[in-house]
């Protein structure tokens, strides 16, 4: 856990990790915010020619679709910069390689190996694009790299261990600190705040009015909401986030009191950033699943389990459910809690958000019939 914790801060920064599956080692280094040089130099350290770990989404974007989670694109010698950008997470990547280019590209594919896989994990945990520049070290460098890992200069982490760091640790979330703020549609409530154990997020746990926590046959008003800083913070239209926030809080208070987690996965779970960038793909006509798609994610990185955690802890195991998404019914169910009963919770529709609604009712199978019911 400890080593792929310390690979995460240290990708974030910038640097390469060494990968070890088996027998094979594979150096590993993040696409987004690397140096011009990053290639070159994370192939003379290992020894051999670099490549690029994809995701199948990006693949599809870049002409290959299949069936495989992901896969390793060998590097061109000398490839330029902007151009190793636009295969990894470039919008119409054709414009900058065109069509002869790409056509090399497809054709040069490998399978994924296990260490890019684990690779494609630590990005998705990094909150980074998720591609990855891969090189496996070479017979000749492998005593070169040992000694930087045993004298602190390089870090190592087995690939089973990265691959799992998409799951979380179960039950180690650790509660941190609490403190009683009244809001402006809920008087009395309390947050309490969850870290988790790799420290990379926190979780808050508004405890509104009095619900009756702890009394197992008793369903709690529960509210699970994912931050959305342009929404919840700015009012931004684009989505209803705020609004359902706000209009949870009033909603639960109103019945006496339950509970509303407010969960760190932010842009359905790429982070701010990502999310900033598939605003910008929107803005070009696609719609939010295929934008986040174009940069490597799924239509939906977010995951529950912290959310259950949260749930134990607070020794809640009815709820009452305010959501619009099957997914979160399901991911509740599945970790022993249950749904009673479910209460839609809808925002407002206008022209900035309709497309983002529609695609999350038409795809992604939200349950939003009467917000355009009623717009008819």
């Amino acid at each position: 856990m400890h080593q792929v914790e310390r690979a995460i801060f240290d990708l974030r920064r910038g640097l390469p990790v060494l990968i070890v599956a088996g027998e094979s080692r594979v150096l590993v280094q993040a696409i987004e915010g690397a140096a011009e040089t990053a290639a070159s130099r994370l192939g003379e350290l290992a020894g051999t020619s670099p490549a690029l770990a994809l995701t199948r989404h990006r693949l599809a974007i870049l002409g290959q679709g299949g069936a495989d989670e992901a896969a390793r694109l060998p590097l061109p010698v000398g490839l330029a910069h902007g151009r190793l950008a636009a295969l990894a997470f470039g919008a119409v990547p054709a414009a900058t390689l065109g069509e002869a280019e790409l056509a090399e590209c497809r054709s040069a594919l490998e399978p994924a190996e296990p260490a890019d896989l684990a690779a494609l994990a630590l990005m998705r945990r990094a909150l980074l694009i998720p591609s990855a520049l891969v090189a496996r070290v070479a017979e000749s460098r492998r005593a070169a790299v040992a000694a930087a890992v045993a004298d602190g200069t390089l870090l190592a982490v087995e690939a089973e261990q990265a691959a799992r760091c998409l799951d979380g640790a179960g039950g180690m979330l650790r509660r941190v600190s609490d403190a009683r703020i009244p809001l402006a549609d809920a008087s009395e409530c309390r947050f309490i705040l969850f870290r988790e154990p790799d420290g990379m997020r926190e979780h808050v746990a508004v405890v509104i009015g009095d619900p009756a926590l702890g009394a197992p046959e008793v369903p709690v008003p529960l509210r699970l909401h994912s931050a959305c800083l342009t929404g919840d913070l700015f009012g931004s239209l684009r989505c209803d986030c705020g609004e359902q926030l706000r209009t949870a809080v009033a909603e639960i208070d109103a019945v006496g009191g339950g509970v509303l987690l407010y969960l760190a996965q932010e842009g359905r779970g790429i982070g701010l950033a990502n999310k900033l960038r598939a605003y910008t793909l929107q803005d070009s006509g696609l719609d939010t699943l295929d934008a986040d798609q174009i940069l490597g994610f799924g239509e939906d990185e977010r995951r529950y389990g912290v959310a259950v955690d949260m749930l134990n802890a607070l020794g809640i195991r009815r709820v009452q459910l305010m959501t619009n998404n099957p997914l979160k019914m399901a991911a509740l169910a599945e970790g022993g809690i249950e749904v009673v009963e479910r209460q839609a919770l809808y925002g407002t529709l206008n022209d900035h958000n309709h497309r983002y609604l529609s695609a999350k009712a038409e795809r992604a199978g939200h349950l939003l019939d009467e917000v355009f019911r009623a717009q008819r």
